[in-house]
């Protein structure tokens, strides 16, 4: 029997993946079955956050190397949508004991910024005890992918943001990133979603399940 009670999950993999289309899925699914849920996204969720969003996208697209935002100015600001992603809608949502179902969070900040630009790790970690105060996922779903699907799934999109256009060495490296991340770590689910199909949503939902029931 569930009882009602906040909880976490958190969609975690590289463009192309199926996380977004996976994390619809399964708010879906919740909200069928009776569960206040509500399902949001990094970086933005928020009317200010989906500003400084559209500011980090903005940056990508100069051609100069001189009008771009230095890669500290630019983990700052995804670090600002995400202050008031939680404020504003995170924790108020798991104060009234919604499940909250996010497509990415702090798991992307350490692929993309720390072992992909180099950011420090402590000087995140430092920013995050604040603005965290001590919130992490009760579930994380890491979704992986093969370069042939991510690579025809990212041709299909019709409005692509600023990582859909990488090389897939890029997403390579990332998606080894996340592994590492998820590697040995209790309430981390490691998924193939190369299919992405009917039998990965009924395995997610399963899983999701199965940690609603718990005491």
């Amino acid at each position: 029997m569930y009882k009602k009670k906040p909880f976490f999950i958190v969609f975690e993999g590289v463009e192309g993946c199926g996380k977004s289309f996976q994390s619809k899925k399964l708010f879906k699914n919740l909200q069928k079955h009776k569960f206040q849920t509500l399902l949001t996204r990094e970086p933005g969720g928020t009317k200010s956050a989906e500003l400084i969003r559209n500011l980090i996208l903005h940056d990508y697209f100069k051609k100069s190397k001189k009008d771009k935002f230095d890669k500290y100015t630019d983990t700052l600001l995804y670090l600002a949508a995400r202050n008031e992603h939680v404020k504003t809608k995170i924790k108020p949502a798991l104060q009234k004991k919604k499940i909250v179902i996010c497509d990415r969070f702090i798991d992307s900040t350490i692929a993309y910024q720390v072992y992909g630009k180099k950011i420090s790790k402590l000087f995140i970690d430092n920013i995050h005890s604040v603005i965290l105060g001590g919130l992490k996922p009760n579930l994380t779903f890491v979704l992986k992918v093969s370069s042939k699907s991510s690579k025809k799934r990212l041709l299909k999109r019709k409005t692509k943001n600023r990582y859909d256009n990488f090389p897939q060495s890029f997403y390579k490296k990332a998606q080894n990133s996340f592994l590492k991340i998820a590697k040995n770590k209790k309430n981390y689910f490691i998924l193939d979603a190369s299919k992405n199909d009917n039998s990965l949503e009924k395995k997610i939902f399963d899983i999701t399940s199965k940690y609603l029931k718990k005491k």
